[in-house]
């Protein structure tokens, strides 16, 4: 029976068809590996997510995590999961030897954290803060530091998360108010040691009992001689503060002094403790007095640097989380209507005649053909983008590394944003094709759907990123970024051209089109004089933007599935799924660049009073 949370084929299609991931073994990091071993890992990951993940997916949704004021409840199957998960070494999948791990490629292991973030979301997402967390320390810490916090986490004994927002700060994260003094008495040898006090809000897997210990990375400042908080983000360290102190031998001791202050509630990702945290209000007194001991990572003031390696991996996570929560709910949706049957076609409407599937019926495929292009295009973006993690660790050259760094930079807000946007609109469009049974809790397409809604606010909104895409994205290095993704943007048009498919040719004009008029639109937006309205627009921006590269995304899979798709029904699929992009959704953007253009002002000029 096919999985209802990812199809494989085609995950194996664009590891092994489109993105030739197997030409990575032949790189000294990944040389002992084979298909062979990327499959075994990819079948154990699917294995464990549909016995141990999305069994109690429903379960977890409506019995959410409690708090009586001391401890945290949460259903026993998250540890059994997630203690499978560890077991089998995914928590280091993409590490080195050097830490236990697997050294799979990280388009590899993105394709392995799908299986288990479709199956479960709220349940995978301990592991994925846990991972990043890891991998920022491993970015920035010191050996020591490694080796007491970061080892553990690899191995799957503690776990960890990322503390930025506040509850008067949200996203502003220039406005945080959480202090760390200084404190010069005990502490790990040769660490410097501090005190931290304030509040931290929104903190997913903030607390728990899953794991031995809890590693909060945990954004504050420090203040300056005069005692006051230096303002702006340039005030901003980054530490490490434990829910337990750790000692020389490793094993988690005192209670540090952070506290529960209240579980949040959520539409969605239920089974994620979400948390409001309280640190230093002396609940507890490690070594004698209040205060929350923090260690320092990398230097003073460098903290939202450091903290970015998370973030922009976070950001990439959320865009994949997003992509195959939409997956999942097109499959069950696609199962759905095989199996529904309801009503006659158009032309026949004799009711003694037995009723039809209602994937017979053409709206119903419209839905389903929508939900096919923006999940499968997604999810193309997303796996790109791991590739492009690859080549930056292990490219032939310093050049072709620093360009794959630039190619990604210039797409993470795009692969974070797009599919949290389009791919909940996928999900809703699951939840039409179920009609009215789609709107109970009976069956899964409306948690998919809610559990998607978080993802546009997740790891910063639409209009963060549309700021960070036209505000800097497309600007800094004199364009270099743009100008980057435009050579493979031509690169892709120039084999759609030499390609003996008409409708690729008629593709590409389309897209080369598109993407001049996204460099003129550009500088018409820049050379209005005035940022508020260069900017007043940014979400179309991104939105527009967007578009243009899952129809790039669109354009790469279909000159694959063109070389099969006399005699086989799945590349069959995928030309229409892009010929569907092409016709119905990248026009779109034409419509969008036209009002950018304009540099309408529209939204700047409103007034507080006039709503």
């Amino acid at each position: 029976m096919e999985s209802a949370i990812l199809k494989r084929r085609d995950i194996d299609f664009l590891l092994y068809e489109w993105l030739d991931v197997e030409s990575l073994n032949t790189r000294a990091r990944y040389q002992d590996h084979s298909r062979e071993t990327f499959d075994a890992a990819l079948d154990t990951a699917e294995q464990i997510a549909t016995d141990l993940f999305a069994t109690h997916n429903k379960k977890s949704d409506a019995n959410e995590p409690r708090f009586d004021g001391g401890h945290v409840t949460i259903i026993p199957e998250v540890k059994t999961a997630l203690d499978a998960f560890c077991a089998a070494g995914f928590m280091a999948a993409g590490q080195d030897y050097e830490y236990d791990g697997m050294q799979l490629p990280c388009v590899v292991d993105k394709a392995i954290a799908a299986y288990f973030t479709a199956a479960n979301v709220a349940t995978s997402a301990y592991t994925f803060l846990t991972m990043g967390n890891a991998n920022t320390l491993l970015k920035t810490a010191t050996p020591r530091q490694v080796e007491r916090f970061v080892r553990p986490q690899l191995a799957g004994r503690f776990f960890g998360t990322m503390c930025l927002s506040e509850p008067q700060a949200g996203s502003s994260l220039s406005d945080i108010t959480t202090r760390a003094e200084p404190d010069p008495v005990g502490g790990i040898e040769g660490e410097r040691q501090y005190r931290l006090t304030g509040n931290k809000m929104w903190i997913s897997a903030g607390e728990h009992e899953l794991a031995e210990n809890i590693v909060h990375l945990v954004l504050a400042k420090i203040p300056g001689p005069d005692g006051k908080l230096i303002p702006g983000v340039k005030g901003i360290s980054l530490f490490i503060v434990p829910k337990y102190l750790v000692g020389e031998d490793g094993v988690p001791g005192e209670r540090n002094d952070i506290a529960l202050a209240g579980l949040n509630h959520k539409m969605g990702n239920r089974g994620t403790t979400n948390c409001l945290l309280n640190f230093g209000e002396g609940k507890f007194k490690p070594a004698g007095k209040a205060g929350a001991i923090g260690y320092l990572v990398g230097e003073p003031h460098k903290g939202l640097a450091n903290m970015f390696h998370m973030m922009n991996e976070a950001r990439i996570g959320v865009g994949l989380g997003a992509t195959v929560l939409g997956v999942t709910g097109y499959l069950h949706a696609l199962d759905y209507a095989r199996n529904r049957p309801q009503g006659r076609p158009p032309a026949e409407k004799d009711p003694a005649k037995p009723q039809v599937a209602i994937i017979e019926h053409t709206d119903v495929r419209r839905m389903l053909l929508a939900q096919k292009a923006y999940t499968e295009g997604a999810l193309a973006l997303i796996m790109y983008c791991a590739r492009l993690v690859d080549e930056q660790r292990t490219g032939a050259s310093p050049d072709a590394q620093a360009r794959a760094g630039m190619l990604l930079d210039f797409l993470t807000p795009i692969a974070k944003s797009w599919p949290s946007q389009w791919c909940t609109e996928a999900n809703s469009l699951a939840i039409q094709v179920h009609g009215g049974y789609g709107y109970t809790r009976e069956y899964n397409v409306e948690q998919f759907y809610r559990d998607n809604r978080l993802n546009p606010i997740h790891e910063g909104t639409h209009g963060i990123h549309g700021l960070d895409l036209l505000g800097r994205k497309v600007s800094i290095q004199e364009g270099a970024l743009f100008r980057a993704v435009g050579e493979e943007v031509a690169a892709t048009l120039a084999l759609a051209r030499a390609c003996d498919k008409a409708d690729l040719h008629g593709y590409a004009g389309q897209l080369e089109t598109l993407w001049r008029r996204i460099g003129d639109v550009t500088a018409t937006l820049y050379g209005a004089g005035d940022m508020n309205k260069t900017l007043a627009n940014a979400s179309l921006y991104l939105e527009a933007v967007g578009h243009v590269v899952i129809a790039w995304m669109w354009l790469e899979q279909a000159l694959v599935a063109a070389r099969h798709a006399d005699g086989d029904d799945f590349y069959r699929g995928k030309l229409q799924a892009c010929r569907y992009f092409f016709h119905w959704e990248l026009p779109k953007s034409a419509q969008q660049l036209d009002l950018l253009a304009t540099v309408d002002t529209t939204t700047l000029d409103m007034r507080d009073a006039w709503f």
